[in-house]
Parts: structure tokens; sequence; C-alpha cells
């Protein structure tokens, strides 16, 4: 998720937000400066707006070594830097899998 920092002060905590339709409205609680904050997805890395919507599984350890999915979260896929995710995923049809499972630690085994 983008870091969200006041444009006058640089500020990133004390800020407010109002949603407006499509935006947010955000005010500065260090400045007092108000913009609006777009809320078009956008890639982390190239900063473009050409990504589509995926879900991510959120896995978490059940019983023993077994694992599960236990809800998902929308990521979203850049097809610019990355057109095989986005064509794997279109294809696949189901959640991508975490980066990282769920480890056994030695004592649960």
């Amino acid at each position: 998720m983008a870091e969200i920092v006041c444009p006058a002060c640089g500020e990133d905590d004390d800020l407010a937000g109002t949603p407006r339709d499509e935006t947010i409205e955000i005010t500065c609680g260090a400045c007092g400066r108000v913009w609006v904050r777009d809320m078009t997805p956008r890639c982390a890395d190239c900063d473009g707006d050409n990504v589509h919507a995926a879900l991510k599984a959120i896995v978490e350890r059940s019983r023993g070594t077994q694992l599960s999915i236990m809800s998902t979260e929308v990521v979203y896929l850049c097809a610019d830097c990355d057109p095989a995710a986005v064509a794997d995923y279109r294809q696949s049809k189901s959640p991508l899998m975490p980066d990282e499972l769920p480890t056994v630690s030695p004592q649960d085994t």
C-alpha cells in the first residue's frame, strides 16, 4: 500500500480522510492542507494504472501441518510489469498463494 504524506509539509501521521464519491478528501492536522486522494489502483513499481484486481489467499495452519485458506484479499497485478502473472491469474481463476506460507515449528511436531 502506498504511503500517504502531506504534499505541503510531509506529515504522515496527523491526517484525516473524508470519503467523497470515488476519492478521499484528506486534511493534514499539522499544516491544514487539504487535498484529494485518487483511489485508482496503481502499480507500486511503475506507478502505472494498467493493473488488474486479483484475489490473494490468506492462509493459516488449521490442524498439524494442514494449511487452509481462511480468507482472501484484493491485490493488483500490473499488466506492464508482470504480464505473465496477469495471464496466469486470468487462466487459473483461483486465488494467488501468499509469498510465504506458515511453517510448522519443531515443537509443534
